[in-house]
Order: structure tokens, then sequence, then C-alpha cells
């Protein structure tokens, strides 16, 4: 079975707490088979920037120690009790996999983005639904460029979204930013 488009996603929230609403709807969309968890994690950081991380998935405990954390491999995050998950080929060039992540070094620095004192919930993801497209694509000689999210001010503009929906989205940013 192909594989869709990966995408690993860093959420931020105030604190612990906001697990069961995560489940529920990464369990709705899964069910549709939209996409499919290939791991998520709820990473608590301390005021002095200490870790604290456990698993945040569909999957029960057992089978998530079974399996090992995905986004820990890719990102240098060795989780205690767990397997950890050589890439292959850092196993074949004798580099130290388990003190730095799969990304390459100038990628995406994902715990260092989580600010002192607050909580992440970190989603690999694949795209199911992509894999025609994706398919279509490479087919027709296409690949990928870029992508990225917009913003829903930009949205306003072409007159997908109202401003009203673009300042509220905007304040539930702005309220992860003030001080508690």
């Amino acid at each position: 079975m192909p594989i869709g488009p990966v995408q690993l996603i860093a959420l931020g929230f105030a604190g612990p707490g906001f697990q069961r609403d995560i489940v529920v709807e990464l369990e709705r969309l899964r069910s549709d088979d939209t996409i499919r968890v290939l791991d998520a994690l709820a990473v608590f950081k301390d005021s002095g920037g200490g870790l604290e991380v456990e698993h945040l998935s569909l999957l029960s405990h057992d089978e998530a120690v079974e399996t090992g954390s995905r986004i820990g491999a890719l990102i240098g995050l060795d989780i205690e009790g767990e397997p950890h998950i050589a890439p292959p080929a850092a196993a074949e060039a004798g580099t130290d996999s388990e003190s730095a992540g799969i990304l390459a070094e100038d990628a995406w620095d994902v715990l260092e983005e989580i600010p002192p004192g607050s909580a992440a919930a970190l989603l690999l993801l694949e795209h199911h639904w992509a894999v025609p497209l994706r398919d279509a694509i490479a087919r027709a000689g296409g690949h990928h460029i870029s992508d990225g999210f917009v913003s829903p001010f930009d949205l306003v503009a072409i007159g997908l979204h109202t401003a009203e929906e673009a300042e509220r989205l905007q304040s539930l940013e702005n309220a992860r930013e003030r001080p508690r």
C-alpha cells in the first residue's frame, strides 16, 4: 500500500489537559480515512526547559511502546522505556542516531519552539486523501515545490473568510502569547 504525504505538526497549548479533545478529533479523521496517525505526543515543557512526554494517540500504551516513537526518531527525542528507532541510513553510516534526529541539522527544531511553561501536541500524520492526487501529479511529471498554511487575513482579501472570523482566529492565536 502506498504511503501518502506525511506531515509533522506542532500545536501549542497553555498547559496540559488538551489531550482528550485532540484524541477525539484524530479518531474522527482516522475513521473517515482522511488521515492516519503515525505518531502523536503530548510534550510538557517546565519553566526550566525540562520535558515530560507522553503518547497522545489512538494506540494503547503497550502498542506505542512496542513501535517506539517515530516523532522521537525524527527530532532526536528519546523516550525513556521505549525502543529507539534507528534509521537505516544512520546505522549504515555509523552515525549516532540517538543524539540527533533523522531531520537534517538545519531542519526545524520542534522542541526549541515550545515555550517554557507550556505544552504541545506533536502530530505525525499521513494524508491518505492526498495519495491519488500525488500519484496523478507524479504521472503528469509534476513534483512538490513548496507548501504552507495561508493566513486567515489573506483569506479575507480573496473572499474566503470574513474579517470577523479572521479577527476571532487571530485572537485565539494571541491568547497563547499572553502572559499567565
